[in-house]
């Protein structure tokens, strides 16, 4: 029984309809699995916290690899279903909750262990939430070491990209200031049932160790770089100043000091930029 017969034998078995709320599709493709599985290295000392599993489909493979998983399910349909495909595993571990709610840091605590060393997110992300989601695992400063996710394209290319080059948003330098990202594979809407309207990509972001600049007032830069972005097709120094953080002379002034053209793009500024444009800000 391949993936798609497995899918929909557990559909008709559990009359499950995918729920558009939750931004539920499910995966029928083994080999988008097999290369996230291998994306995120997997092995026994891992503990894996997967989001939204659905039916188990990823699940499966993630338990065959993993020294535990963790399956965090907002929807109760699905819970019944993951605890009888999984009974056998004692790996496996479920949790009824919204995962911007939990606890992640106490989750983590008490499930590290002299077997259990490491800790690694891989799922397929709701896309409706996605970026909450991601935002959350980053912005907690969380034991983790890797984030492996699937996610709609448009989305994983603001994630993946460098600061200052094309695709960017103002989630692109937070992503990047905690994370080292990477693109694994595109997932065409063929590999779901039902086909999403969009396509889809792996990628992976493996967390940084310490960030690629150092900034004294983080919260001053991340706000910087949000208002920027705000207003993308302005200036930066009209997009600045028209929040009211700061006047459009002393933004222009700051501009001028490091040498950069004061009819720039946001979009167009490095993570270095932004930080010294903090520093000068915040004296």
């Amino acid at each position: 029984m391949n993936l798609y017969e497995e899918t929909k034998f557990l559909m008709n078995k559990y009359g499950i309809v995918a729920n558009k709320k939750l931004g539920q599709n499910f995966l029928i493709d083994e080999n988008v699995i097999l290369d996230s599985c291998e994306a995120a290295k997997i092995n026994k000392e891992d503990l894996i916290i997967e989001i939204g599993p659905g039916l188990g489909t990823l699940t499966k493979y993630l338990l065959e690899r993993a020294g535990k998983v963790i399956c965090i399910e907002l929807d109760k349909r699905m819970i019944s279903i993951l605890k009888e495909r999984f009974f056998l595993y004692n790996n496996f571990e479920i949790i009824n909750e919204d995962i911007m709610k939990l606890d992640l840091h106490t989750l983590i605590k008490e499930n590290k262990s002299s077997s259990i060393k490491n800790v690694k997110i891989v799922a397929n992300l709701p896309y409706y939430i996605t970026t909450p989601i991601i935002m959350k695992l980053l912005e907690e400063n969380l034991q983790i070491d890797s984030i492996t996710v699937m996610v709609q394209k448009e989305v994983a290319e603001r994630l993946t990209e460098v600061p200052g080059e094309k695709s960017t948003g103002a989630i692109t330098y937070s992503v990047y200031y905690y994370a080292e990202p990477e693109m694994v594979r595109i997932v065409d809407s063929t590999c779901f049932i039902p086909e999403p309207k969009v396509k889809s990509e792996v990628i992976k972001l493996k967390l940084r160790a310490k960030p690629p600049v150092d900034v004294e007032n983080k919260e001053l830069f991340f706000k910087l770089i949000k208002v920027s972005f705000m207003q993308k097709r302005k200036t930066f120094v009209n997009s600045v100043s028209n929040s009211g953080i700061v006047s459009k002379e002393k933004i222009t002034k700051i501009l001028e000091k490091l040498n950069i053209n004061a009819n720039i793009r946001a979009e167009k500024l490095s993570m270095q930029d932004f930080a010294q444009i903090t520093e000068l800000l915040d004296k």
